[in-house]
């Protein structure tokens, strides 16, 4: 069993080469094995039900300890999440196509998504936080014929998301934008959202998105609590006048969980 001294130093050692690998990145492919090979392997730690047991062992006043470490890992691995996205998106571009372990756990993912509100060809979804390699509009579009709007803050994103789905995605109804929710026209119109497990104000957003969307909108939140903290941003509380958990489903093998969310009314 994993003691809070061996996890502790477990978990620093991939906060420093989270840090370092983070600001190596240059818009070339010289450390995206090292960086792949770091993230399949936190990926397997968090999802590992041993290290979920052991987790659940800590003391109030162990996890207190762990926070800023925590809290530092989130921002690290989201960061080198999106480097990773960059590099697959590169890697495509070059001719290559082979799957990391990390990217094969969020397509396992996707399926899953919505639950018992499926998405159909008539649906409009949008995903907030579409990164650089944005599979999960590629697979929603290929699989429902849904249209399909991404956005995202980070213009590299935008710029090389659009090459993957040119590539990937032809004849898709898919695009991506550099907008934020209030100033895109299709946010009204969307009856599904996807929020990514890395956007860290997701639930300001949400919170926001009540008066932007329409009253049948179907919200899917990806979270990460206890030890899928380590690798999300944590489910909130959110305000009960505005949105109603109405599932949580839980994938103890998978790096995230979705909470679905549709909308109370006074």
């Amino acid at each position: 069993m994993i003691t809070l001294i061996n996890l502790e130093t477990r978990l620093r050692v991939f906060a420093e080469q989270f840090g370092k690998l983070a600001v190596r990145y240059d818009q070339t492919l010289e450390h995206s094995a090292e960086l792949e090979a770091v993230i399949n392997g936190y990926s397997r730690f968090v999802t590992d039900p041993d290290h979920k047991i052991a987790w659940g062992m800590l003391r109030q006043a162990e996890l207190e300890e762990l926070d800023p470490l925590v809290q530092a890992l989130r921002q690290k691995s989201a960061q080198c999440v999106a480097i990773m996205e960059k590099y697959r998106a590169l890697k495509l571009q070059d001719g290559e196509v082979q799957i990391a372990d990390y990217f094969k756990n969020i397509e396992e993912c996707i399926d899953k998504e919505f639950g018992s509100f499926q998405v159909t060809p008539e649906s409009k979804v949008l995903l907030v936080g579409s990164g650089s390699f944005p599979m999960t509009p590629l697979l929603i579009a290929k699989r429902t014929g849904a249209e399909v709007v991404g956005i995202d803050i980070d213009a590299e994103a935008i710029t090389l998301g659009r090459k993957v789905i040119e590539k990937l995605g032809a004849g898709l109804n898919i695009r991506l934008e550099q907008q934020l929710l209030e100033d895109l026209a299709y946010t009204r119109q969307a009856t599904h959202v996807i929020f990514s497990s890395t956007v860290a104000n997701k639930y300001d957003l949400l919170d926001q998105l009540y008066a932007l969307t329409n009253d049948q909108v179907v919200v899917a939140m990806r979270y990460g609590n206890e030890l899928k903290s380590l690798f999300n941003y944590p489910m909130r509380e959110t305000d009960g006048s505005k949105w109603r958990l109405a599932d949580n489903i839980l994938r103890p093998h998978d790096v995230f969980d979705i909470a679905l969310y549709q909308k109370e009314f006074k």
